[in-house]
């Protein structure tokens, strides 16, 4: 009996230790393997990262754009740019220019 008695006392000691051991792991793997863990966090901090180059890089394109628009708007109208555009839009040449044709990347000579 005494022996047995010896058994049940240890027994329930080492339930309520690894009762708490688990519930500490559980916690514990929550907390780096969990939605909200620390490996999440690290990854949403790198997406976060890419995110603000590429928002960077847009914005930093959006206002050259609109430096460039704002330069061809009739109150601030830049003739260089307009000559530019047009040459370009256009194949506008005037006469006595150079037109000098480089080869495609496939080598064949543009029209």
């Amino acid at each position: 009996m005494v022996v047995l008695d010896r058994l049940k006392r240890q027994a329930v000691k080492l339930t309520g230790t690894t009762l708490c051991a688990l519930v500490f792991a559980y916690f514990a793997y929550g907390t780096v393997q969990g939605d909200r863990g620390l490996l999440a966090y690290f990854a949403m901090s790198l997406e976060l990262d890419h995110a603000e180059l590429t928002y960077n890089e847009v914005r930093d394109t959006r206002l050259a754009l609109e430096r460039r628009v704002s330069l061809l708007r009739l109150d601030s109208l830049d003739l260089d740019l307009l000559e530019e555009r047009a040459r370009l839009l256009l194949d506008y040449v005037r006469p006595g220019d150079f037109i000098v044709l480089l080869p495609k990347s496939d080598g064949t000579l543009p029209r």
